[in-house]
């Protein structure tokens, strides 16, 4: 089976080292910046264990010219034009498309390019970031990776795409309902988002605030109740573990949207708050807290812009 990653970041870099360890043919799709590092340097994947450098198969949009079997699409929500212009040679009758952006609206904007039957659901959950060498640096042990059928159910394809991509060094799931994990996945992304972002600090930070920890549990119940509302109660469990992780003392961590927000670069604001908001007004649900993150991470997104 044919695989083209797009993007060789922090996510799909990981997952298709991951795929390329394991003999799968793989091949990334990458902006010429980026082949000129990986050229140069390889992928390099490090903070955990022993540095891996592998020198993957590479190709930009000007030289891709055939369908693949399989695109794992990784990039930010912010690209997601750009990259379906991109990658639109490399899908063909039979090709299939599985995401692993955040939020939902993506599946919409894949299903009117490329249709509906060519597209499932993924939910990624990974600890790295790139460094200023262009390198994939771990922050943490987690490494996840779960497709579906957006109908529900396992069929055929996905359950031979299961043989593909079940490999060592992440955890695979064929889902059953893959839609309810990528609500999931959403409420949590942007509980950490929006508590993160707004007080600009990391977890422990916050926590360390006369405050910090019922705000916490603020956000995540917000972020619940929309999920609820939309037809995905979370479990007590993982509502319970989402807040835990928002109010655990000395907690390091931040969401990815933070650290785009310190670095003065551009975030998935509206893919990840915008739209979730939004969907709450539709759903009569209240989201105070979550409300004026999306607002703070706006100033920042036409800062950011000019």
């Amino acid at each position: 089976m044919r695989i083209l990653v797009v993007g060789a970041g922090a996510t799909g870099g990981f997952f298709g080292a991951r795929l390329v360890r394991a003999d799968r043919d793989v091949t990334f799709l990458v902006r010429p910046g980026r082949a000129a590092v990986l050229r140069e340097r390889g992928l390099r994947i490090t903070g955990l264990g022993e540095d891996e450098v592998l020198e993957p198969n590479l190709v930009t949009a000007a030289e891709l010219a055939e369908p693949y079997d399989l695109v794992l699409l990784s990039v930010k929500a912010t690209a997601l034009e750009r990259a379906l212009d991109d990658l639109a040679p490399a899908v063909g009758p039979r090709t299939v498309i599985v995401p692993f952006l955040n939020g939902m609206a993506h599946l919409d904007t894949l299903s009117a390019r490329f249709g509906k039957e060519s597209v499932l659901g993924g939910v990624v959950k990974v600890m790295t970031t790139v460094n200023g060498d262009g390198d994939i640096v771990r922050l943490g042990p987690l490494g996840e990776l779960l497709i579906g059928e957006p109908d529900g159910g396992t069929s055929p394809r996905t359950e031979e795409l299961a043989k593909e991509l079940d490999v060592a060094g992440y955890d695979f799931t064929l889902s059953p309902d893959i839609l309810a994990e990528m609500w999931h996945k959403w409420a949590f992304i942007a509980s950490l988002a929006a508590a993160t972002c707004l007080m600009r600090g990391s977890v422990g930070d916050i926590v360390a605030v006369a405050g910090g920890a019922e705000f916490g549990r603020a956000i995540a119940a917000e972020a619940a109740a929309v999920v609820a509302a939309a037809g995905f109660p979370l479990a007590a469990k993982a509502l319970a573990a989402t807040t835990s992780l928002l109010t655990q003392e000395g907690s390091p961590a931040t969401a990815s949207m933070y650290r785009d927000l310190v670095t003065g670069q551009p975030a998935e604001v509206e893919q990840i708050l915008g739209d979730l908001v939004s969907r709450a007004r539709e759903l009569s649900v209240d989201t105070p807290l979550l409300d004026v993150a999306t607002l703070h991470l706006r100033v920042h997104e036409r800062r950011a812009a000019a």
